[in-house]
Order: C-alpha cells, then structure tokens, then sequence
C-alpha cells in the first residue's frame, strides 16, 4: 500500500450469520488510492448483526492502523439499516445508558460502543445502500462483500 495520505476512501461492510449454528463471517472492501484491499473474518457463536457491526469496526481499525488518516473523509457503505441506523439511535442510548427499558444492556452494546468511538474520532458518513442489486458492467462492492461472507460461513459450516 502507498505511504500518501489519502482525502477520502469507500468501505463496503457486510456480515452473515447461520442462524441455527450461529456461525457468522464479516468482509470488508476498503477503496483507498488505487488500492483495493479486502479483509474477512469469521466468528462462532455470534449473530448476523454482530458480524455486520465487526465488518465496519474492522475496517476502521485497518484504516488506523495502516492508512494516514489525518484529513481523510471515510464513506462506509453498507445494506444493513442495523448498522446505519445506530447512529441516529445513539441520543437515545445516551439518555438510556446503553439500556433497554427492562434495564438490559442494549445487544451489542461492547460493538456500539467500539463503532461510537471511531465515528467521534474518523470523519466519517454512513450511506445506505440497497442489498442484492442485480448485476451490471461496473464492479458492485456490495455484491462483492456480501459473496465473501456468504461463501465463508458456507465454508466454515463444511469444516463443522
């Protein structure tokens, strides 16, 4: 990868979840420069949310970690409305403290909290996009990330 620093780059987020073996993977596209670097990951004994939640908190940590991040605008897109939504939930979880009305910790609480800190610390947007678009001539990172995650809980399910 290029040492320069960067003014904006795309991420593609998406997790999936066997529901009844609770075997999960995430993937994520980063878009940066010319670069097109793909991470994956799979995890058991989780949910389809957690795993769409780690596919964005992955790729920001890549983004820390490997990619000069001072003045670089992100754009995280992804197809759960989960994900994109817990930002406008977050007033809420505030007020609540990260508590359900029962007095429940909200689900995912540990994941929220770790994406909360990169939106205070990132200039970042959430774009919502529509999932399973048909294919056309231009690559669909979403498509692309969503294969992966599919292809690897499939995988992962075989080696059970």
């Amino acid at each position: 990868m290029q040492d320069t620093i960067n003014h904006s780059i795309e991420i593609y987020t998406d997790g999936s979840c066997h529901t009844q073996l609770c075997v999960g993977a995430w993937a994520s596209i980063i878009l940066a420069n010319e670069d097109v670097i793909n991470l994956s990951g799979v995890v058991e004994n989780t949910t389809h949310n957690r795993m769409e939640i780690l596919a964005v908190i992955k790729a920001l940590e890549f983004v820390l970690e490997k990619i000069n991040h001072s003045n670089l605008k992100i754009t995280v897109v992804s197809d759960s409305q989960y994900v994109v939504g817990l930002l406008h939930r977050r007033p809420k979880f505030i007020l609540s403290d990260y508590k359900t009305k029962a007095g429940n910790d909200i689900r995912n609480k540990d994941l929220v909290l770790s994406l909360f800190n990169f939106t205070d610390n990132l200039n970042i947007d959430f774009v919502k996009i529509k999932a399973h678009q048909k294919p056309t001539g231009v690559i669909n990172y979403n498509n692309e990330v969503d294969k992966l995650c599919r292809s690897l809980v499939r995988k992962n399910l075989c080696n059970l």
